[in-house]
């Protein structure tokens, strides 16, 4: 089977098709988004990719006036909010490569890292963390929602070089359980 798939690959490429897997490329400014349940769709900023050395560095450009400053437990934090919920983004503290791969997306999954509240609550709720765990499709980036805690991020990793929020550390959830249960890459 594995030889029936090689050949069809390399026909394609002959004939002139792209891989399906391939026909949207990590390369230039792309708009972040994040999805509501209610369907609206609300823009955060650009990502910037840019390939060079066989490797492929990103910038990320959140965009402030989309955000609500909130000061929660002594630091301020650039949130969306709703009646029902506030969602903050959390940048990672550390030093990383910002470096992304087709299969391999883990430090912009770490550069988009958020936490939740109710309106009532007080201070940040690290321990609500939202990962997006991402997927390249044919239109973009997709990324769906995980339970994680960020109060690890409190102390610098062992390794800078290893993301510290692996499999082991995060939890699926239902994605419409969360204000935004999608965050897209276009």
């Amino acid at each position: 089977m594995n030889k029936l798939r090689q050949c069809a690959v390399f026909l394609a490429a002959i004939m002139g098709f792209s891989s399906p897997s391939l026909a949207w490329e990590l390369v230039g400014t792309k708009t972040i988004s994040l999805h509501s349940r209610e369907g609206d769709r609300t823009p955060l900023g650009t990502v910037t990719f840019l390939p060079e050395a066989g490797k492929t560095t990103f910038t990320l450009a959140l965009e402030p006036e989309r955000f609500k400053d909130f000061f929660l437990s002594m630091k301020e934090f650039k949130c969306l909010e709703s009646a029902q919920e506030i969602q903050c983004h959390v940048p990672y503290p550390y030093p990383n490569p910002a470096t992304a791969s087709v299969d391999n997306l883990v430090w912009l999954e770490h550069s988009l890292l958020f936490f939740y509240k109710a309106p009532r609550d007080f201070g940040a709720r690290l321990w609500n963390g939202i990962y997006y765990r991402m997927q390249i499709t044919d239109q973009g980036i997709i990324g769906t929602p995980q339970a994680v805690d960020l109060v690890q991020m409190g102390a610098p990793p062992v390794d800078p070089s290893i993301p510290p929020f692996g499999k082991e550390g995060r939890t699926d959830i239902v994605p419409e359980t969360r204000w935004f249960y999608r965050l897209t890459i276009e």
